[in-house]
């Protein structure tokens, strides 16, 4: 049977995209780096403040900067090995490192708001005095160092589940401030104590929400899931009808490295007298242009002749 089969993409348009791809990460990751080092210098001061206050609101912020700044380490890992090239054990390299670090990230997201959840019952079953002029003074700061890191890391490619990760750990940590300040308001006006773990769980439950975003997208990466717009059925009926040499695709199948870079493998049954490497070219260009994969693994063979 004839038939020529490839695995280019492009060398041109690849190298070009290519270097565009590790700029983005070396960017992405200065800003993590930075983000990280904020998030835990104000994290020892949350400590102190939630413990001389008595705030669980303040002490369920510190925790959470706490596993934030763990989480941005990971997701600075996650950038700085992605950048490392392909080898002989690795023909992708680390990319999918970056995805790992998301998934990781989303599940400490839940696990940090369960913990939030159960601390906040207790404290409810159990109220507890909090003073409300430390916990409005550094819940107003905390406010100011989570909008510089979440500035940061929103400058970044906000398409990279890594970045997403990282950036809803700090808008978590924003969030918790909120709940802080309102808080304090409420306890230095009203005196009612139960609005510092009536607030935490509120927080709680919108962390819950990004965890469970994060961790769904990840992992249906990690499974090698269909990316999102990238329906096998819609490109078996696009390449059928618009290339006239292709007499029927099939055994399409279509996952993803990262989020960012969809892959894909078919074959194609050529009508009789195509140039089976000219239809090849038709169908990367055109899986390239209309759906946008640049890595696509494609063979092309003739039809079998029945006696």
């Amino acid at each position: 049977m004839a038939h020529t089969h490839s695995h280019g993409h492009g060398l041109g348009s690849h190298e070009h995209k290519h270097h565009h791809a590790v700029t983005e990460t070396a960017d992405a990751r200065k800003r993590v780096a930075f983000a990280a080092a904020l998030t835990f210098a104000f994290m020892i001061a949350e400590v102190i403040g939630g413990v001389v206050s008595g705030s669980l609101a303040l002490l369920a912020d510190a925790a959470h900067m706490l596993t934030d700044a763990g989480s941005l380490a990971l997701a600075w890992l996650g950038f700085k090995l992605a950048e490392r090239p392909a080898d002989s054990a690795r023909s992708f390299g680390w990319a999918r490192f970056k995805i790992l670090a998301a998934f990781v990230n989303g599940i400490l997201l839940l696990l940090l708001a369960a913990w939030i959840i159960f601390e906040a019952i207790q404290r409810l079953l159990d109220p507890a005095p909090v003073m409300g002029e430390i916990l409005m003074g550094v819940a107003v700061a905390g406010l100011l160092v989570n909008i510089i890191a979440s500035f940061l890391l929103h400058g970044g490619d906000q398409e990279d589940l890594n970045l997403q990760g990282a950036l809803w750990h700090v808008a978590g940590d924003l969030l918790g401030s909120v709940a802080a300040i309102a808080a304090a308001f409420v306890i230095m006006f009203t005196g009612w104590m139960p609005i510092d773990p009536l607030l935490s769980m509120l927080v709680a439950g919108l962390i819950i929400f990004a965890g469970v975003r994060i961790t769904l997208q990840s992992a249906h990466i990690l499974i090698e899931g269909v990316p999102s717009g990238l329906s096998p059925g819609d490109i078996k009926a696009d390449l059928e009808a618009n290339l006239p040499d292709a007499a029927k695709v099939t055994h399409i199948h279509a996952w993803a490295l990262t989020e960012q870079k969809p892959l894909v493998t078919l074959e194609v049954v050529a009508r009789d007298g195509a140039c089976l490497d000219t239809l090849r070219r038709e169908v990367k260009m055109r899986l390239q242009e209309t759906f946008g994969v640049d890595h696509s693994t494609v063979e092309v063979h003739k039809a079998p002749h029945l006696p």
